[in-house]
Order: C-alpha cells, then sequence, then structure tokens
C-alpha cells in the first residue's frame, strides 16, 4: 500500500493492512506483555489473527528462556502458540553456530542456562555457565587454563558476568580461528517505573573492547533473526508484517529485510523518537521509521473480530 512514512493506523487502513500480508512477526516484551503480565487485548489479537488463517511468531532478543519456556509463558497468558513459532536469540544462537559456523567444537558460553540447553539440542557443548571467581595476579589471569575444545565464544545475558569472564573470553579469543558471537546489542533492559538494568549489549562491548574484535550478532536488527524463521517457514518478506516496540531493533529489521513495519507505543520507543529519525537526513536513522503505528496492538482486534 502507498502510505506515508509512519501513518496512524486506523479505521479501514487496519483491515487494508492485515489483508496485504499472510504472516505477523510479534517481539514480545513491551508489545504482548510487559513482565508477567499480558498487555490487555493482546492475546485476543494473537489469537485472532491464528483463527483468520495467519502464520504468527514470536521474535525476541531475550536469552535467558528457552523456545519450551517462551511456549509455556505464552500459553499461562492465553496466548494460542507453538514452540516451533517462538524465535529467541538462545535458540537462534545456536542455529547460527550450526549452520553458518559450522562450528565443530565446544562454545565458551557468557549466558544462561536456557542458552546452555538450546546450545546442547542443537549437538553443541558448552562450558563457563554460571560463577566464575577470580584467584591469583596478572600474570595467573592472562595464564588461565582454557579448554582446547573451545572453537568459538557466545555471549548473551548473563547474571554472573565477572572480570573473570570476561578476561577467560578474552584469552579465548586471543586465537584468531576462535569464532565469536553475541546474541543482541540491547544495552538496558526497560523495567516498570522508568527503571532500568544493563542489557545483554554491555557485557558484549566489554568483550569485544577487550578481545579487540567484533562480534557477529544474531539478535535483532540483524538480517539472521528473519532468516531463522524464514529458512523454517518459507515466508515472503513482502506479504510479511514486523510488529516491535522498539526502532533500534524491531523496526530496523522489518526495514532492512523488506517486511511491512509497525510500532506499539506500548514498550520502549515513542513518536518523538520516531519523529527525531525523520528529521535527521541519515539513511541509516530512517531505516527505523516504522510504516505504521497504534498506542497498541490492542487498536487492530475490531477488525479482526469484526
Amino acid at each position: 500500500m502507498a502510505v506515508s512514512k509512519c501513518a496512524r493506523l486506523s479505521g479501514a487502513s487496519i483491515g487494508d493492512l492485515l489483508d496485504s500480508v499472510d504472516s505477523v512477526l510479534f517481539d514480545c516484551d513491551g508489545v504482548i506483555w510487559r513482565g508477567d503480565q499480558a498487555i490487555p487485548g493482546a492475546p485476543e489479537v494473537i489469537n485472532s489473527l491464528k483463527k483468520g488463517g495467519k502464520r504468527v511468531f514470536f521474535v525476541t532478543n531475550n536469552s535467558t528462556k528457552t523456545r519450551k519456556m517462551y511456549a509455556d509463558k505464552l500459553g499461562k497468558l492465553g496466548f494460542n502458540a507453538r514452540e516451533d513459532e517462538v524465535f529467541g536469540t538462545a535458540y537462534c544462537s545456536a542455529v547460527y553456530l550450526k549452520t553458518v559456523c559450522k562450528l565443530d567444537g565446544k562454545v565458551y558460553l557468557i549466558g544462561s542456562n536456557a542458552m546452555r540447553q538450546e546450545l546442547e539440542t542443537m549437538g553443541i557443548q558448552a562450558v563457563g555457565v554460571g560463577p566464575d571467581h577470580i584467584s591469583g595476579v596478572q600474570n595467573d589471569w592472562a595464564n588461565v587454563p582454557l579448554d582446547p575444545e573451545v572453537k568459538a565464544v557466545l555471549v548473551g545475558f548473563d547474571e554472573h558476568f565477572s572480570y573473570a569472564k570476561l578476561n577467560r573470553a578474552l584469552q579465548y579469543l586471543c586465537n584468531p580461528e576462535c569464532q565469536f558471537v553475541g546474541t543482541n546489542t540491547d544495552t538496558r533492559l526497560p523495567l516498570e517505573g522508568d527503571k532500568a538494568v544493563p542489557g545483554t549489549g554491555c557485557l558484549l562491548k566489554a568483550v569485544e573492547t577487550a578481545a579487540q574484535r567484533q562480534a557477529q550478532v544474531v539478535g535483532k536488527p540483524s538480517s539472521f533473526m528473519f532468516k531463522c524463521v524464514a529458512s523454517q517457514f518459507v515466508l515472503d518478506p513482502n506479504k510479511c508484517l514486523m510488529v516491535g516496540d522498539r526502532l533500534d531493533t524491531d523496526i530496523m529489521l522489518g526495514s532492512s529485510c523488506g517486511l511491512k513495519t509497525l510500532l506499539t507505543l506500548t514498550g520502549v520507543s515513542t513518536i518523538a523518537d520516531v519523529e527525531a529519525h525523520q528529521r535527521s537526513g541519515c539513511p541509516i536513522r530512517q531505516e527505523m521509521v516504522p510504516d505504521y503505528y497504534v498506542d497498541s496492538i490492542a487498536e487492530i482486534l475490531p477488525a479482526l473480530q469484526g
């Protein structure tokens, strides 16, 4: 449809947009739920889309849960969702290491148990999960024991991130043949009440800085997230809609992969952020401008029920 960039989605335009796509990709936190509470109307939107014959996928940068854990959460919140419709960075990182990196060896993992489980499901053994305490002096740190079978370093969200882990990752990455992958570059995780905590991007940047190397990033806005879904379900980008609350991840992914994009204002980004990108004149920032926006995805429910 020929529309101006970032048009308010309402009325007949909702039905026109939905008619133009056969698959809808949703970010999760800030879009269909906040924390452990579903966004009002979100389960009905998802379930109505699926009942109407649309394919629905859940695409998240969060690396702390397995696909099964996400499917269980979706079910508890009232969403009709299958495990194979969930694409989180724990799973997608395992796919990336297996199919793109062709990894033949172990992974030094700065990350969660969920990431370890997804790697093991792909037949990849991970080492390093859990606390790692520093001891000795600097010369000991530079000669810390390493597993010779480790062929890659993978960095995701790790509540046990420490100097010891940063150092061990550096020592592995001193080998130029050791592959280096990160789940995502989100620097802050927004919480209720305008609070926030550091995100995976902070940990990844620390490792990149120490190793003086750039990681291959799997998560949004990397096109690999969409390729991971598209390769398994044969999606046509021209008939897909990406729905998200972050301009620099969700909307940029959709724009770069040729998807239609819809911003919901129930999460991180605001219309003021969009307008700033529009005024910038910067081609990269223009990719963060969505095709459409709504206050909440619940606004599309009447078009689905009518």
